[in-house]
């Protein structure tokens, strides 16, 4: 083969230098054009999206949401986000919708449909079987007359002025639009179905979120065995023996059956080495914090932060109802258990 010479039409142009100031303009002028897109999309948020909510929450099965280049792109995101806060959803491609993967698709189902145009071939190949079906159908284009948004149960206009790019080509301010109006979705469906910042750690066990709210007292404290303890009548110098034996900077002080009478920390001990006290003849129970902030060991780990950050405090006591000694944690628990 003859190699094309140096200059010819199929080498790449050399790289033009570039005006820094054009680049910021360009990029502060796509942010600008993509915001006042979605502001423009809130006077759109009539009766057409609350009835889209309310076909999705009067559904038995799930949410398939579809779209084709772009719009797949946006589409996944919003199945995603669908999934992760209440409503079980999953994306289908529209290509492969339509040699055999129509086969997820239920009558229970809602199947919501995204096309910047609302004429995509392959989404308007595959409405027949949906409807065949029996799923309901939501269109999100920028084409209420489009074949798509006539054929829909219901239509989430997601249409913009014009697009981010240069060009007024490239899927940008419109795919924003749409991703956005995805997400307005979820929150009103979550919001509908009460889902609590617990239902949301459910779905993100593996995240810091879900580490802070599945995480209780009793999955990080120390136990009983493990915590000190001693009487209201003890010498000082068992509750300092206790203290260093126990490796948490506080020993308990108990009463009968377990139950807590105060809070003796290595910090009470400096305090009372500063004060001058004759601590050979000092008894704890004078020198002692009584009836000390506790915690449930069902509460979560990070009420025990706050508890703790509150008052100003590095250790915590873990009581049951009864106020019995059920364990002990300090902030290097919580630390180590990533619950901070």
């Amino acid at each position: 083969m003859t190699p094309h010479p140096v200059g010819s039409s199929l080498q790449k142009p050399a790289p033009s230098s570039h005006d820094p100031a054009r680049i910021i303009e360009l990029a502060a002028q796509t942010l600008r054009i993509e915001a006042e897109a979605l502001l423009a999309l809130i006077p759109h948020l009539n009766e057409d999206f609350v009835r889209c909510v309310a076909l999705i929450l009067a559904s038995s099965g799930r949410v398939i949401v579809s779209g084709m280049g772009k719009s797949g792109h946006i589409a996944r995101k919003i199945a995603a986000t669908l999934a992760s806060t209440g409503t079980p959803a999953y994306f289908v491609h529209p290509a492969e919708a339509s040699h055999g993967d129509l086969g997820m698709v239920t009558g229970a189902d809602v199947f919501l449909a995204l096309s910047n145009s609302g004429e995509s071939d392959e989404i308007l190949r595959i409405l027949p079987a949906i409807k065949r079906q029996g799923a309901k159908l939501i269109a999100m284009t920028g084409a209420p007359a489009s074949s798509l948004a006539r054929e829909a149960d219901a239509h989430l206009y997601s249409g913009v002025s014009q697009e981010a790019c240069p060009l007024n080509l490239a899927p940008t301010a419109s795919t924003t639009a749409a991703l956005a109006l995805g997400d307005a979705l979820a929150v009103a469906l979550l919001d509908a179905r009460g889902f609590s910042p617990a239902d949301f750690a459910m779905s993100h066990p593996g995240g810091s979120l879900g580490r802070r709210l599945l995480t209780h007292v009793r999955d990080v404290m120390h136990g009983p065995d493990d915590v000190p303890a001693v009487a209201a009548d003890a010498p000082l110098t068992e509750a300092i023996l206790a203290i260093s034996r126990g490796g948490l900077g506080m020993t308990a002080i108990t009463g009968p059956d377990q139950k807590i009478l105060g809070i003796f920390t290595d910090g009470d001990l400096r305090r009372a080495f500063a004060q001058g006290l004759d601590l050979s003849q000092a008894r704890i129970a004078t020198l002692m914090h009584p009836n000390p902030h506790t915690i449930a060991p069902e509460k979560l780990a990070v009420e025990a932060v706050e508890m703790m950050e509150r008052h100003r405090i590095n250790q915590l006591l873990v009581a049951d109802r009864e106020n019995r000694l059920q364990g002990a944690l300090n902030m290097h628990d919580l630390f180590r258990a990533k619950v901070i």
